[in-house]
């Protein structure tokens, strides 16, 4: 036992430099991912700040009946799981598409600068994303307005209905997103052999063909677990946009679970229900990660773990 435990310490010693290069992302982790799972604790007290976990009430599951209970509750539920419908039915395959049509180009200074205007937007904070989309929606100002004025329509203040809302996030998202997400196809599409698209040509398959029948077969691996991934995240959306652009006149559709435990625990202080509806996300996210990745391993033997 000591011969082994030495021989790791000697192993652990000549990689060192390894090492050091990992250890600040194990401090990240540590202190950013599992130091704030003890907090979690919260959501079973009555939790007063001032007074701690031994001056606080425990209450056990009355913050999860209490948070169930909400009105806004099953509203807010609702909410992400259409924002995130529509954002999976849109959003996921506009990168595979980009992807594809990037692949296919032949010029390399086209393909370069499609790539760069792409890529642009997801590097924009998403403060001035946001302060874009709404100069650009503006009824007075904005340029979807001028467009609706010349061809003599009156103009819609879009972010003040709510039925548009879902749509201005799903656009917006394939607009800042596809070019970076994008990559990790493109990725893909390289380490499929060249000889195959060769030996199709020679057979007579067209530029189709080789698409049905190489192209999306060699990436179907990357797409699935892209799929696992973003699946996992149907009942989180980007807090930041749904919060700028979220209005009293649109609440209807932009209230979710993410705004209303930053309401609730930041503003209101009530840091019990807050945490609680925080791990009650955190809790239906991971199940939705564990059966997809579960009917993945069934059906296309691809599994993340």
């Amino acid at each position: 036992m000591k011969g082994k435990l030495a021989k790791l310490g000697h192993d652990m010693w000549k990689s060192r430099t390894v090492y050091l290069l990992i250890l600040p992302v194990v401090i990240y982790m540590l202190l950013f991912k599992y130091w704030p799972m003890y907090w979690l604790k919260i959501s079973l007290y009555d939790f007063k700040i001032y007074k701690g976990f031994e001056g606080s009430e425990f209450v056990g599951l009355a913050n999860f009946i209490k948070l169930f209970k909400a009105k806004d509750f099953w509203l807010m539920i609702r909410n992400v799981v259409m924002l995130n419908f529509w954002s999976l039915l849109f959003c996921f395959p506009a990168p595979i598409i980009l992807a594809i049509m990037l692949n296919e180009l032949r010029s390399t200074k086209v393909k370069k600068t499609v790539q760069t205007i792409t890529f642009l937007p997801h590097f924009i904070s998403m403060v001035a994303f946001v302060a874009l989309v709404t100069a650009f929606l503006s009824p007075s100002t904005g340029t979807m307005g001028a467009i609706m004025k010349f061809f003599g329509k009156d103009s819609i203040y879009f972010l003040g209905d709510g039925k548009y809302f879902r749509a201005i996030c799903v656009i917006s998202g394939i607009w800042q997103q596809t070019g970076f997400s994008a990559i990790v196809y493109l990725s893909a599409l390289t380490a499929i052999d060249t000889n195959l698209y060769e030996a199709a040509m020679v057979d007579g398959a067209n530029r189709w063909q080789r698409l049905i029948h190489i192209t999306l077969p060699g990436i179907a691996t990357t797409v699935i677990i892209m799929l696992i991934l973003k699946i996992g995240t149907m009942v989180s959306v980007d807090f930041e946009k749904i919060y700028l652009l979220q209005n009293t006149a649109n609440l209807s559709v932009s209230e979710v679970l993410q705004t209303w435990v930053y309401k609730r625990g930041l503003i209101k202080y009530d840091y019990s229900l807050a945490t609680a509806a925080g791990l009650f996300n955190s809790i239906i996210a991971m199940v939705l990660v564990a059966i997809s990745n579960h009917l993945s391993n069934k059906y296309s033997e691809t599994s993340v773990w």
